[in-house]
């Protein structure tokens, strides 16, 4: 295991420990922070990383990868869009897992956590990993990182629907994500304006986002 491998698995398994709280059980069916979800959908799509992880990792891609972390987003159409509606935000995968239950959830992501560390542990997992609904590959440690990213954020939306404290990342698994957020943020909005928000809140711009 290099360090991005060992960074992941430390993410994945703070991703287990709270999708299985029983707070998310207890509010499975109401509302969450994030539109159109509820609690039980955006629980299954953080511990989807996980699943999704394991069921890549073993995999050669085929193609060559990109260059970084960072192009898969500049590339994702979910990034640009900004309508709901747009099938790039589809959540029929989120909702059929949330209507499997609470328990499934905690069964599948638990045995996913298990088979992604072996497979990381093992050696199983390729160098160069395919994204199939994306059409490109990742390096193995851009890959890990992009699944990071969505724990880390997602962690906090979902701490946020439940009213529980958001977890906290050690330093190797929390500096990278924040370091392509805000690289990702200074595209979008223009260094200055990055700037300020991360340090001038006398002169606040608008909001600032990564995606």
């Amino acid at each position: 295991m290099d360090l991005r491998d060992d960074s992941f698995v430390t993410a994945a398994h703070i991703a287990l420990t709270l999708v299985t709280r029983p707070e998310v059980a207890a509010r499975w069916d109401t509302p969450s922070t994030l539109p159109e979800m509820t609690v039980g959908m955006l629980a299954c799509h953080l511990g989807r990383q996980t699943v999704r992880a394991h069921e890549l990792l073993p995999f050669v891609a085929t193609e060559a990868p990109l260059a970084s972390a960072i192009d898969h987003y500049r590339r994702a159409a979910w990034v640009t869009t900004s309508d709901l509606k747009d099938p790039a935000n589809d959540r029929s995968n989120d909702s059929e897992d949330a209507a499997l239950g609470f328990e499934a959830l905690r069964t599948r992501c638990a045995a996913a956590f298990d088979d992604v560390r072996d497979d990381l542990m093992s050696g199983a997992a390729a160098d160069v990993v395919a994204i199939p609904w994306q059409g490109w590959s990742l390096r193995r440690p851009d890959f890990l990182l992009t699944r990071t990213v969505e724990i880390v954020v997602h962690a906090d939306d979902l701490a946020r629907s439940v009213d529980v404290p958001t977890p906290e990342f050690p330093d190797d698994v929390y500096l990278p994500v924040v370091h392509l957020l805000v690289q990702l943020a200074a595209e979008r909005h223009g260094q200055a304006a990055t700037t300020s928000a991360l340090a001038r809140r006398e002169r606040m711009p608008e909001t600032i986002s990564a995606f």
